[in-house]
């Protein structure tokens, strides 16, 4: 079954409000960013996510141990933000689904970013150099119960995004909330030249070749900022290249938003716009009031698709190094206005 909306988000949410009974998320392994930011969104029980490649057996299994009945569904992330891009793997996708389903778990799949993903299982895991990313991400579905995606991303779209589920039950409710939220299910608050994009975009996405042409401009980048001695996130992610803003400016402490630092930084120094992955995309705690910590702090430099030339890439890279010759140079930030949610999308900060 295929629920279609506005963003992607709003079908997480949707699919978050099906399950279970009501909740306040808190963090575990990782839950869906929007909500950890402090919406106090009422969701069904807890939900645990799995992100890039960090699925550890003996860690999952005690938690569905001690906390089986708290858990409505496990969530995994195809080429997360926060962990550079990184890919899951097909092993570790079949034994989070594996450990899963052998509890009564369901497992939802963040499929926005999981034809890249695909094709990186292609290129770096054994046993699929010959398949295809159709077929790969075909696989990769089977070992879930359902899907959720923005299709902002990879299917060429400006605005979008759907669920899939394999339980009716699950599909007539969401679909029930997309007439509440929406419009009437068939076009989910999308017009129809945005439904074409996506399902043009979604033909484009699984196509080897494409797969493969936007792989090779995120290593491009990568790859000359290595030569430049740039500190970034490697292997090079597939969406875009994270710089280790630490790495970067080492002498600016978290507490003065040295990701969000560098990012100012170089938008004024060179015009290129990019995105504080760090504390401040991290928020609070909701108890304590403090600054969770994450230990990346990334700037990502994302890679829109059918947008830049090679020309483009040298003019970042350039603009990158000229600012990295002057680190020393660099001062962190004080937040001046912080939002009661979603602080990395309209904070404001000054200079110290």
């Amino acid at each position: 079954m295929f629920i279609i909306a506005s963003s992607g988000g709003k079908r997480k949410r949707e699919f978050v409000k099906r399950r279970g009974k009501p909740q306040t998320i808190k963090s575990r392994i990782r839950p869906f960013q929007k909500i950890r930011r402090g919406q106090n969104i009422r969701v069904p029980r807890k939900v645990f996510q799995i992100s890039g490649d960090q699925f550890r057996a003996a860690k999952l299994r005690d938690l569905v141990k001690k906390r089986k009945k708290d858990i409505a569904f496990v969530r995994i992330e195809a080429g997360t933000n926060l962990v550079g891009g990184q890919p899951v793997s097909m092993e570790n996708l079949k034994a989070v689904s594996k450990m899963a389903h052998e509890n009564g778990i369901k497992v939802v799949l963040d499929a926005t970013r999981a034809m890249e993903n695909a094709y990186f299982i292609k290129v770096r895991e054994k046993g699929y150099a010959d398949k295809s990313v159709k077929e790969i991400l075909r696989e990769m579905c089977s070992y879930t119960d359902a899907a959720t995606c923005s299709g902002k991303k990879d299917f060429h779209t400006n605005i979008g995004g759907f669920a899939a589920c394999n339980d009716e039950d699950d599909a007539i409710t969401m679909r029930s909330l997309v007439v509440v939220y929406e419009g009437l299910q068939t076009y989910g608050g999308m017009a129809g030249r945005d439904m074409e994009a996506m399902a043009r975009g979604m033909l484009e996405a699984c196509n080897d070749d494409t797969m493969r042409h936007r792989i090779a401009q995120s290593e491009y980048l990568g790859n000359k900022l290595i030569a430049a001695g740039i500190p970034i996130i490697r292997p090079v992610g597939g969406h875009g290249v994270f710089i280790d803003a630490k790495a970067f400016y080492p002498h600016i402490p978290q507490e003065q938003y040295v990701a969000q630092s560098l990012a100012a930084d170089l938008y004024i120094q060179s015009g290129v716009r990019s995105m504080e992955r760090g504390i401040v995309s991290a928020g609070r705690d909701k108890v304590t009031g403090h600054e969770h910590k994450p230990k990346l702090e990334t700037i990502r430099l994302t890679i829109p698709r059918r947008v830049y030339t090679q020309s483009h890439f040298d003019i970042v890279a350039d603009g990158v190094c000229e600012l990295f010759e002057q680190r020393s140079k660099a001062r962190g930030l004080k937040m001046v206005y912080e939002p009661k949610a979603l602080r990395f999308f309209q904070a404001r900060f000054e200079k110290l």
